[in-house]
């Protein structure tokens, strides 16, 4: 059985504190180790079969194949194919394949720019994998998956029909290099059909784990072109896509472009055309055919107006999906632009290092997913960072300095299956009375302070990204869904042009704060003595049974439509209480037990501010506080799920276990640690949580 999913949390976060999934140590996917089961084939004399992505239908998926052909798939080794089967023939190129049977132009466009980029496409492709003497049917390839590189294994069974490769195939047909990589993230998305329909930005960042930046070309920057250059001169891929046509199927139109498509950006370029300067974009179609037919296409006169270095340098007057339009054209006819750099150069006209941090969280419903900013009473439960911004320059900034991605990632395996919900983030730059505050910043802070920035539109991509400039001071991002209780995980990422420290801010107590007590009264104390020798055996003590009786016969008075104190729920509060192991609580230990109960049953209606008689999970973080103590957004939500009904809120009884639970749980750490840390022997951990 596998280890519950919060042991696994803190493993992956421990192993990611250690440098796993970074690319030197990427993390294997379904677990598979290609160099152990590489030697396993090898000594056995096995050619791998891949049971997690199996040469079958399923891995095929729905949709894609009509039926009839989908039965006459047959999946076959290289060998079976090609007499001379390599991962490469005479270099890599984008001319070495055409799309197959699948809507994947999105994930093809990215390849083609992954060609111009050899380092990367080593990153991706490790190109030392042979058809040799040791080939046992087996490869690999990395991919940046949210927040992590994954190694990926597959076997070299492909799908096709009477002999020829139904999807990606190459123009030799030795070369398998593209149609290995295909297989490879059709594991990824979960079958081939999981890559019909997408974007160029998926798979850029897939490609390269770096820096993001998506441009919106009905409304382009100012300095577009001298972006567009500096993405040339480094180590960028580039893709666009043209508008959607009247038809859902790719329509070619009369300009010769191809509607509702990805495409490759494979050059810019500055030449003098009589006496000025023409700026050139030159565009790849991954169908490796279809071209535009306007100005500076290949046949077109305004060659003859260059000079024959120029034209010798540029033109190619071949069908291969590859031609020139101008910066206007392309403006004109293409829809957005998405640029990918492994590095942050191409942020900065001074080439400049940028810093990146990186933040994960999460948004659940009734705890931290308060919806954007037209929803004023929840928006402060969202998830919150606090970022320091620093400038050489304090009191100005001219330039961009700051890029702000945020990423959803997937709960799902199918990437067809995930539903992108509608994202975005504010930024509110915090003046020095509100940096003084410790802990969650509430309703009150965001109903007088507009956000300085935002992300433009909350769309329902796999990220938004903005580039702002941000003067020296701090600020809180806050990164949230458009509408309200909507449960996702997300990657916020923030790339500064100088060093910037930021933190999650819910968790910043990291601890208790001050702790709410009773004043002492012994007349009280008498009272709740006698109470407990009405229920009490003759050695004065209360089991589990009997303090199930006396909670719901006077905290809920008979008031049993929750079901009242379960007796699993006051064993466990016994085990926190009883101080000397004998599963009964004496009077001592009772009269602890009922002063807290009292004092959280108080808290636990003070904050019913709805007055249903349970707490909405909003109002538990509230809850929570009053009782002295303050837990982050990971933890609230936790809590949620452990103690929360499916109706999404907390009865009394569910309360005051978690909280007695929770604060025994702080005194046992206090105890047992150094303050920073705790280390346990296997028996005393097991003693610990056996009986608490």
């Amino acid at each position: 059985m596998p280890a519950p999913g919060v042991c696994l949390n803190i493993i992956e976060a421990r192993q990611k504190h250690d440098g796993y999934g970074s690319f030197a140590q990427p993390d294997k996917f379904f677990n598979q180790d290609y160099k152990q089961l590489t030697e396993y084939c090898k000594i056995r004399g096995l050619r791998f079969i891949d049971e997690t992505f199996p040469p079958d239908k399923n891995s095929i998926g729905e949709g894609i194949l009509k039926p009839s052909d989908l039965a006459r798939v047959e999946w076959l080794r290289p060998a079976k194919i090609a007499p001379k089967p390599s991962l490469v023939v005479d270099g890599i190129s984008r001319f070495d394949f055409g799309q197959g049977q699948i809507g994947n132009c999105w994930l093809l466009a990215s390849i083609g720019a992954l060609t111009f980029q050899k380092q990367i496409l080593k990153q991706v492709v490790p190109l030392e994998q042979l058809f040799d003497k040791d080939y046992c049917g087996i490869f690999h390839f990395r991919f940046w998956r949210f927040g992590r590189w994954v190694d990926v294994v597959i076997d070299d069974k492909l799908p096709t029909i009477n002999g020829q490769l139904i999807f990606v195939r190459s123009k030799d047909v030795n070369e398998f290099w593209p149609a290995l990589l295909e297989k490879a993230y059709a594991k990824v998305c979960g079958s081939y059909t999981d890559m019909n329909a997408g974007t160029p930005a998926e798979a850029l960042m897939d490609f390269t784990g770096g820096v993001h930046i998506s441009i919106q070309l009905l409304d382009p920057p100012s300095d577009l072109w001298e972006l567009m250059l500096r993405a040339g001169k480094f180590r960028s891929l580039m893709c666009c896509g043209t508008k959607q046509g009247e038809m859902s199927a790719n329509t070619v139109l009369p300009n010769g472009l191809v509607a509702g498509h990805a495409y490759t950006i494979t050059g810019v370029i500055e030449l003098m055309c009589q006496g000025k300067l023409e700026n050139l974009v030159r565009l790849w179609n991954p169908w490796g055919k279809k071209e535009w037919n306007g100005d500076w296409s290949d046949k077109s006169p305004l060659w003859n107006t260059v000079s024959p270095e120029d034209r010798e340098r540029c033109l190619s007057v071949d069908d291969d999906g590859e031609f020139w339009m101008t910066m206007g054209d392309f403006c004109k006819n293409y829809l957005d632009l998405d640029i990918c750099c492994l590095s942050s150069e191409v942020l900065d006209r001074n080439s400049s290092t940028w810093k990146t941090s990186m933040y994960e969280g999460r948004w659940v419903a009734g705890t931290t997913a308060g919806g954007c900013l037209n929803n004023p009473e929840s928006f402060w439960t969202n998830p919150q960072y606090r970022v320091k911004i620093y400038n050489e320059d304090k009191e100005s900034v001219s330039e961009k300095n700051v890029l702000v991605s945020l990423m959803q990632k997937p709960d799902k395996r199918n990437r067809r299956m995930v539903k992108n919900l509608h994202i975005g983030f504010s930024i509110f730059e915090l003046t020095e009375q509100n940096q003084a505050m410790k802990g969650k910043f509430p309703a009150s802070f965001f109903s007088t302070n507009a956000p300085v920035a935002q992300s433009k539109t909350f769309i329902n991509a796999r990220d938004v990204m903005a580039f702002l400039t941000l003067k020296s001071g701090e600020y809180l991002i806050v990164p949230s869904t458009f509408k309200s209780n909507e449960t996702a995980s997300f990657i916020l990422t923030i790339v500064s042009k100088e060093e910037s420290h930021g933190y999650e801010n819910s968790g910043h107590y990291n601890g208790r704060t001050e702790k709410v007590k009773e004043a002492k009264n012994e007349k009280e104390d008498e009272n709740r003595k006698s109470l407990f020798r009405q229920y009490s055996d003759v050695n004065e003590e209360v089991d589990a049974e009997k303090l199930q009786r006396l909670l719901n016969d006077n905290i809920l008075k008979g008031d049993l439509k929750n079901g009242g104190f379960t007796i699993d729920a006051c064993r466990s509060m016994v085990a926190l209480m009883d101080t000397s192991i004998t599963g009964k609580l004496n009077t001592e230990e009772f009269v602890r037990l009922w002063k807290k109960v009292n004092i959280f049953k108080d808290i636990f209606f003070q904050t019913d501010v709805s007055k249903t008689g349970t707490l909405s999970l909003s109002e538990l973080r509230n809850a929570i506080v009053a009782s002295g103590m303050q837990v982050s957004d990971d933890m609230l939500n936790l809590m949620a799920l452990r103690y929360g009904a499916s109706s999404g809120h907390m009865t009394l009884e569910s309360f005051i276990v978690l909280i007695l639970r929770l604060d025994c749980m702080y005194k046992i750490f206090k105890k047992l640690s150094n303050g920073n840390g705790m280390t346990l022997r296997e028996s005393e951990w097991l003693y610990i949580s056996m009986y608490t």
